[in-house]
């Protein structure tokens, strides 16, 4: 039987269902290097397919997160991601955190897995801190 909701791409329905408290998954723009040992759900087709939001919209959909962080260049390099970011989260009460890139790419280190979309835009990436239901 296949799933017919949700996320349709197997390797990114398992990461998913695999994420326990404080796990740390990345969504990154086409660009972001994912350091070794971190896994790769590489969903990038062409430059824009898909866009970050998208994935990250698929993503928030069905997991419960309860902190992000992203890079503070974010707000001055790419402003409107920036506000198109905060609104997803603000929605669902999830505290961003805005540190250096520098410090961001550091991070990234501890994410159980990555997920690339086709993302052009700069520093459209986020790391999202798994929450619980209950």
């Amino acid at each position: 039987m296949r799933k017919n909701s949700g996320t349709l791409n197997p390797a990114l329905s398992r990461i998913l269902s695999e994420l326990g408290h404080t796990d740390e998954l990345l969504v990154t723009d086409a660009g972001l290097p994912i350091p070794a040992g971190v896994e790769r759900i590489d969903l990038a087709l062409t430059p824009n397919v898909p866009e970050f939001l998208q994935c990250l919209d698929v993503v928030l959909a069905e997991v419960e997160v309860e902190a992000a962080i992203a890079a503070s260049e974010i707000a001055t390099h790419s402003p409107e991601l920036h506000a198109a970011l905060r609104e997803r989260l603000d929605a669902l009460n999830i505290r961003l955190e805005l540190v250096p890139h520098t410090a961001f790419k550091e991070r990234t280190k501890c994410s159980k897995a990555a997920v690339r979309s086709g993302e052009f835009t700069s520093y459209a990436n986020v790391i999202l801190i798994a929450g619980v239901v209950y």
